[in-house]
């Protein structure tokens, strides 16, 4: 029998090939492959979200989105891609600062500002209001809980599922930014019970149960706490959440190829599944993922690639 030689492939776009081929105009500077791209894209939230994401993360170190600016002042698709790429900005300037250090406000509201003038140019794009639900932590005392709702009711009202939408709150709401573990449980189990079948909202639980984890490590108590997690992954809870979401999200779906958009969705649960020990779930959804895989949540538990490739190997997962 031939060997699995399995590598998983960390594509960023998740397959996306025409996102690719917009991000590498992005390094020439030619921004009407972003303007074909989020035109073609439409309405359709999810694909619309990812796209984005991932071209703001690209255009955060370039002047494209500006040059698109200029070229197209009233684009409600270049405001929504500068509006993301503000954001990643803003957060990018937090993470140079380190842990705690605040950043100028002014860049704060910069890009607030920015998704707001996104949100108003197209109005019925969802994308804004996520964008700004992110930027919103990034204030050391976050912002006003009226303020917080109304642009979560604005989100939910375009896209009351939108995992991406739903998990901006709820990091907000963790420990790590402006709540604490049992506010952000609450948040991920309430969107997880209204979902309907087929939904991914319920992997919000196990994106809850990383950011827990990463807390405790990142705490004051440092490896104290790691040795106090030892039942994390594996407690009756744990367990109950990975079979819950399996039979509600991706046991109730609809048969077809996975969006990439929900890639990271399902490494959350793939990873939740292997350390929780159901054996049947994670060599399910790892066969689902094939090769592609993303390095979150594995490359908080240790290196990604090895994991990934320990996994399949100890469940018998062929390519």
């Amino acid at each position: 029998m031939a060997r699995d030689r399995y590598t998983p492939d960390f594509d960023p776009d998740c397959g996306d090939a025409p996102l690719s081929s917009a991000r590498q105009d992005i390094v020439i500077g030619r921004w009407q492959g972003l303007r074909d791209l989020l035109r073609n894209t439409g309405a359709h939230w999810l694909a619309r979200g990812h796209r984005v994401r991932m071209l703001a993360q690209a255009c955060a170190s370039s002047s494209t989105v500006e040059s698109w600016l200029a070229a197209e002042p009233g684009s409600g698709d270049a405001l929504t891609l500068r509006a993301a790429t503000e954001t990643a900005r803003a957060f990018n300037l937090a993470i140079a600062a380190g842990r705690g250090v605040p950043i100028d406000r002014n860049r704060i509201d910069a890009a607030v500002m920015a998704c707001l003038q996104a949100a108003e140019t197209y109005p019925d794009d969802p994308t804004p209001w996520i964008s700004l639900i992110s930027v919103a932590r990034l204030y050391p005392a976050g912002v006003r809980r009226q303020e917080l709702a109304r642009w979560w009711d604005e989100l939910h009202r375009r896209d009351p599922y939108s995992v991406e939408g739903h998990l901006q709150v709820l990091h907000y709401y963790s420990s790590r930014w402006h709540g604490s573990h049992g506010l952000m449980y609450d948040f991920a189990r309430d969107a997880a019970g209204v979902a309907p079948p087929g939904c991914a909202l319920p992997v919000l639980v196990q994106y809850a149960r990383v950011e827990e984890y990463r807390f405790a490590l990142n705490s004051a108590l440092g490896q104290q706490a790691a040795v106090g997690l030892g039942q994390h992954w594996t407690h009756d809870g744990a367990v109950s959440d990975v079979r819950r979401t399996w039979q509600r999200w991706i046991a109730a779906r609809e048969e077809g190829a996975l969006p990439p958009g929900e890639l990271r969705d399902l490494n959350y649960l793939a990873h939740a599944a292997c350390y929780a020990g159901t054996k049947d779930v994670a060599a399910a959804v790892l066969g689902m993922m094939g090769r592609r895989a993303t390095p979150t949540p594995w490359s908080y538990t240790g290196d990604a690639e090895k994991q990934l490739v320990k996994w399949r190997k100890d469940l018998g997962v062929r390519t």
